[in-house]
């Protein structure tokens, strides 16, 4: 399988089945989740994060706007909205695989609703 084959069947497991038992075999034991704000988690911490968030989480929709690959590195770009009409939001994934398993993922997400306020980051707030 192709790198981008990988991460679409991992994530296809996840969506389909709202478990992570079919996602969990497909990382590495030396996985690297990367936050932002600088915050890394291991494999297990994220795995548990990712189940934590499974219930409050049941019955999102998640449209994919761009699945790209380039060698050993995957980029989704999807939309995500919560059911009946709650928050949206922007969500940009990458991930690098490895000898057939995810090795690292790095996780950008941003409020739609915000979207607008992001553009201008650098200027300073309006007084």
């Amino acid at each position: 399988m192709t790198s981008k084959d990988i991460v679409q069947y991992a994530l296809s497991e996840l969506i389909a089945t709202g478990s992570t038992d079919g996602l969990s075999p497909l990382l590495g034991d030396d996985f690297v989740h990367h936050r932002p704000d600088g915050a890394s988690s291991t494999k297990e911490e994220w795995l548990a994060a990712v189940r934590a968030a499974l219930v409050p989480l049941a019955g999102m929709q998640v449209e994919i706007r761009h699945l790209l690959a380039d060698g050993d590195h995957v980029v989704l770009h999807t939309r995500r909205r919560l059911p009946d009409g709650g928050p949206e939001i922007a969500v940009v994934d990458i991930w690098r695989v490895e000898g057939d398993l995810i090795r690292e993922a790095w996780e950008i997400i941003e409020p739609t609703a915000q979207a607008a306020a992001n553009l201008t980051w650098w200027e300073p707030a309006a007084r």
